[in-house]
């Protein structure tokens, strides 16, 4: 759609999705601009303002009859989802697959109904004219695919049909797999089902550090419990003993339930040979299922103390040890060197750092990407999905993937997979995730009350492949309770190439500012050969050199959420100033991601409305920027709350806006219509703003 169309605004006051800062001069007197900062509210100038919607007041009697009612209809239809067996679903599915809106993809990219290798066996409807009846209408503009040599490959499937140069069929294109790379072949996708995939870089690495096999694993983890318990103890503690306590507490029952789960199982064969691994019943699942009770620990020593009673095998000529086999260990000399100095990083970012918005980063000047976070019990499941997040761009000439995980042995053997089947330059172990689902199975920053598990893994992660490997962590699990400046030295000594570190706890999520003084206290004591990071609130060029000022040790700093409200902050900080970016240069920004995004998950109806999700994902965050024009202190805060206000045309004032309505508009503008009966709530909301609770 051209830039000139007439955007009408028609908010939905019930659909915001989150509230506006107050008006400023609520007592009757103007309020300064410092004023307003000490309060974290965006001194927008007066002349934008306007007031907040007024939201209709609603009848609690009758709020509440229709939330029992929903209550009612949500717990009748999860009733009758209940009752229907696996079978039956999959016959239901089977059965839409088939309707002739699902047409066969080889059919709909040759217009030939031989086409297909399956014939009659094809899970998808080849009745091409019953889909050309129902097809919804072509979407204006052109195909992505248009200025390609070779034909669509969507075919008459494609939204733009109409615009297709040599017609609405052709052959089939392998365009796609020319620009993007890391996909998961069907040949290794089988042997990580069948359990068949063999890792003895992974597993060499392992039995050398001793942390592969029954009766080390099981010494190995009482071991390092003490370890990490000596360690939290020498710990520097500014928020009195409850942190304390609970971090032990947190520790005990996590390192419990490992222990309770490799008492009982022995991961070695008769022959010596590790078993191959077990799925687990969570689809993020690092760690047991069982939980062992304080009072239990007792009995696992036990266990421990009679099973090395017990008469064994001579083990000690299976386990290759480093001087035996000098190959398994790289010397960090030996190891590719990445210079992360001066680069401008684009931080991993759940669910909106997909490949079609690195790439927009990547225009507008971005040096570093890196994937979403990928869980490796996931990846060596040979989930689709999860492989997904890996897949590179060809324009991410500096590129890495990160992955999450709670044991040496997962992330070791996902790691020499990754290495195996994908091209990228760096690995990146996150051990900051503060996301419950996460952290409850001992990964992401619950690995920040573990010191020793973080060594094993480490070590066995850097042993096992010659990549760079670097670790992103936050300052600390608990507030208050910050250790990771006495590991600073030894993340480097373990075998990490560089280290990021967001300058917040895991307790503190997004609340209150980033602590950057205490990551120029790690930077400081990281030894030369470290790269340190810093990450956390960088929202303009003026933070960005400040923080290089203050701290020359600092190789550079990563940009994650500011990047999300505003990706021309790479620009901003190459050219060193303020942009004061109009609505027509956002909107085209908009338009390449969307240009991407078909690229990316296709042009047909489903890659569309992928397209559309992602887009409105994207969306709820720009809303946050404040043109540079509109504001009485410049640079924007990320911290800041944005009162409600005018934009200085109509599309300016449509991007403002914080309702879900709203957005889905935009998308409309780049997309087309929405579906019939479409609604969207944004997957995150995290807290972008300072709570009044916490100062």
């Amino acid at each position: 759609m051209d830039e000139s169309t007439e955007v009408r605004l028609v908010s939905d006051p019930s659909d915001s999705s989150g509230p506006p800062a107050p008006l400023p001069a609520s007592n009757g007197q103007q309020q300064t601009p410092e004023e307003l900062v000490a309060k974290a509210i965006a001194p927008v100038k007066p002349d934008f303002l306007r007031p907040p919607p007024v939201r209709p007041a609603s009848n609690d009697k009758e709020d509440g009859a229709v939330s029992e009612s929903k209550e009612k209809k949500t717990a009748q239809s999860a009733v009758v989802k209940e009752k229907k067996s696996k079978r039956q679903l999959k016959r239901e599915r089977r059965q839409q697959q088939k309707s002739s809106s699902n047409i066969c993809p080889e059919v709909a990219k040759t217009g030939d109904v031989n086409s297909c290798p399956y014939s009659d066996k094809c899970r998808f409807s080849h009745d091409l004219e019953a889909f050309k009846a129902q097809k919804l209408d072509n979407l204006e503009g052109e195909c992505p695919f248009v200025s390609a040599e070779e034909p669509c490959p969507y075919g008459l499937a494609c939204r733009f049909s109409s615009t297709h140069q040599e017609g609405v069929f052709g052959t089939r294109s392998t365009r796609r797999n020319s620009s993007e790379e890391n996909g998961l072949s069907k040949d290794v996708q089988k042997l990580l089902w069948k359990n068949k995939m063999s890792f003895p870089k992974a597993d060499a690495k392992l039995k050398a550090l001793g942390l592969l096999g029954h009766a080390n694993s099981k010494a190995k983890i009482l071991e390092d419990r003490k370890d990490d318990q000596v360690a939290s103890d020498n710990c520097h503690v500014a928020n009195g003993n409850c942190s304390s306590a609970l971090a032990s507490k947190k520790d005990t029952e996590i390192e419990n339930s490992a222990i309770e789960e490799n008492a009982g199982v022995d991961d070695t064969t008769e022959s010596g040979e590790p078993r191959p691994l077990k799925k687990p019943k969570c689809v993020v699942a690092e760690s047991c299922s069982g939980k062992v009770e304080d009072g239990d620990v007792s009995v696992v020593e036990k266990v421990v103390s009679e099973s090395s009673k017990q008469p064994e095998a001579d083990t000690t000529a299976d386990i290759i040890t480093p001087e035996a086999d000098r190959s398994l260990k790289v010397h960090p000399r030996e190891k590719k060197i990445i210079d992360f100095r001066d680069k401008l990083y684009l931080a991993p970012l759940t669910t909106v750092g997909n490949l079609p918005f690195r790439r927009v980063c990547k225009v507008l000047g971005a040096d570093v990407t890196c994937g979403e976070m990928a869980m490796c019990t996931n990846l060596l499941q040979g989930q689709a999905s999860e492989w997904a997040l890996l897949r590179r761009h060809s324009s991410e000439d500096l590129f890495g993937v990160q992955i999450c995980g709670a044991f040496p042995d997962t992330l070791a053997r996902a790691i020499e997979l990754i290495d195996r089947e994908c091209t990228l330059d760096f690995i990146d172990i996150n051990m900051g995730c503060p996301i419950d689902i996460v952290v409850n199975k001992g990964a992401g920053s619950a690995l920040l009350t573990k010191p020793m598990r973080m060594k094993g893994i480490i070590e066995a992660a850097s042993g096992t492949v010659e990549r760079p490997l670097t670790v992103k962590v936050r300052t600390a699990y608990f507030e208050g309770k910050n250790r990771i400046d006495s590991l600073i030295a030894d993340i480097g000594n373990w075998g990490a190439s560089a280290v990021t570190i967001h300058g917040r706890s895991r307790q503190q999520r997004y609340s209150k500012l980033a602590d950057w003084e205490y990551i120029y206290q790690c930077a400081r004591k990281a030894p030369d050969d470290l790269h340190v990071m810093g990450n956390g609130d960088i929202f303009s060029y003026l933070d960005w050199n400040q923080h290089k000022v203050d701290c020359p040790k600092l190789s550079t700093c990563m940009i994650a959420r500011g990047a999300l409200v505003k990706p021309w902050i790479f620009t901003e900080i190459k050219e060193q100033r303020h942009w004061d970016i109009s609505s027509g240069e956002r909107l085209n920004i908009l338009k390449n991601f969307v240009k991407f995004g078909l690229e990316h998950w296709g042009s047909d109806t489903k890659g569309v409305e992928t397209t559309r999700r992602f887009l409105l994902e994207w969306l709820s965050y720009t809303c946050r920027y404040i043109p540079v024009g509109l504001l009485d202190v410049v640079p924007q805060r990320l911290n800041w709350r944005p009162p409600s206000y005018f934009g200085r045309d109509d599309l300016e004032t449509l991007m403002a806006s914080d309702s879900a309505a709203d957005w889905i508009r935009i998308s409309e503008m780049l997309l087309g219509k929405v579906p019939e009966g479409f609604t969207f709530a944004p997957k995150h909301k995290s807290n972008a703003y300072d709570r009044a609770e916490n100062g």
